[in-house]
Parts: C-alpha cells; structure tokens; sequence
C-alpha cells in the first residue's frame, strides 16, 4: 500500500515534472518570437524612417526644384517681362522718335516735264525733290488740276493703281505721273496753261507752267487721270 503511494507519487511527480517542461519550452518560444519581433521592429522602424527621411528629402528636393524652377519662372517671367517692355518702350520709342511725317509743300522742289513716250500717249512727269532736313514720306495720290486758257480750272481724276510706300530722305525725289491720250487732230477742245499741285495728304498747292512740247488732250480734262507717287531710285 505505501509503495503503491511513492509510486503514484512518482508518477504525479513526474507528470508535473513534464508539465513545467513543456510550459518552460512554450515561454522560450514565446519569448524568443517577441525578441524577434522586437528585433526586427527597430529595423523596420529604421527602414521606415530611413524611407520616410528618403522620401521627405525627395519630397524637399521636388518642392525645391520647383521653388526654384517657380523662381526662376518669376525671375524670367519678371525678366521677360522687363525686357518686353523694355522692347516695346524702346520700339514705341524709336517709332515715335523715328516717326516720318509727310513732306511738305514748302519743303519740296517741285517740277513737271513733257515724258510722252510715242504720238498717242500722253505723259507728264511731275518730279518733287526734298529739299528738306529731314525724311519726310511723299506717299499717296497728289491732288491735281488743270488750269485753261479761259482761267476755269479742272480736278484730274485718280488712275486705277494702289499707292506705294514714297519715303525721302533730303536730296531723293519721288515722281508721280499725269496721263492721257494725246489728240493729233489739231482740234482739241482743251487749251492747258498751268497744273496745280498739291503734294499728297498736304493742302498747299504750288502752280506749274503745263510743260512745253506737252501732246494736246484728246476728249476732255475728264479723261485725263494722275498716279500715285513713286520713287525715282
């Protein structure tokens, strides 16, 4: 009976014993798993913070670089658009000062000679040289009558042509021509003593003798017709 008990005993021990064991073992484990995790933890978080720090300095460098591409995008901008402006003011500038204004009468030699080219074209040519200190633009119709020998004075009508950019310099000419069809009958009704000009875009007119070895008119001073000015050169 007593060494049924120490057996028992034994085997309870013994039982208890393997308990603790393996709850022993389970601890290690469990224990070992967490250091792991712990462990492991720190470089996670190092790698995160390595990454974040990666990241954040990524991030610094694109604003940054776009800080600085904004600032240079004000400072070109700004540059630009000092330079624009600087461009346009110069421009609007050497315009302005630069500007020619149209000749004037006064400022302008003014002749007119016989340039009939055969017996059935009439021509005259009407020269104006500036005579002027500055260049002064020449550009357009002139206004032209025809004065009779009866003292009645006739407007000439313009010709089918588009004016051309007359611009002078002191000493250049510009020529505009007066054209018809010459009568050689010896019965034209016309009988032209004088031409008067007005040089274009002015409202003073000086008075010309009609040119010598001039073609006589054929038809009417209605049929004769003046051209826009052009440059001799």
């Amino acid at each position: 009976m007593k060494t049924t008990r120490i057996t028992a005993l034994a085997a309870i021990g013994l039982v208890a014993t393997l308990s603790l064991t393996a709850c022993g073992n389970d601890s290690g484990k469990d224990t070992s798993s967490k250091g792991s995790a712990a462990s492991s933890a720190p470089t996670d978080s190092s790698s995160a913070s390595s990454s974040g720090s990666s990241s954040s300095a990524s991030s610094s460098a694109d604003g940054g670089s776009g800080s600085g591409g904004s600032a240079a995008g004000q400072s070109a901008s700004s540059s630009g658009g000092g330079g624009t402006a600087g461009a346009g003011s110069t421009s609007g500038g050497t315009t302005t000062s630069g500007k020619v204004t149209f000749c004037k009468t006064a400022d302008l030699a003014i002749d007119a000679a016989d340039a009939s080219p055969d017996k059935a074209s009439g021509r005259i040519d009407v020269t104006m040289v500036n005579r002027g200190s500055t260049t002064c633009s020449a550009t357009g119709f002139p206004g032209v009558d025809i004065k009779d020998a009866d003292h009645t004075s006739s407007p000439i009508e313009r010709g089918p042509a588009q004016p051309r950019v007359t611009t002078l310099k002191p000493g250049d000419a510009a020529v505009f021509d007066i054209a018809y069809d010459i009568d050689p009958s010896g019965k034209s009704l016309t009988s032209p003593t004088d031409l008067l000009v007005t040089p274009p875009n002015e409202t003073h007119t000086v008075t010309l003798k009609w040119p010598t070895g001039a073609g006589a008119i054929k038809g009417a001073y209605t049929d004769v017709q003046v051209y826009p000015t052009h440059t001799t050169k």
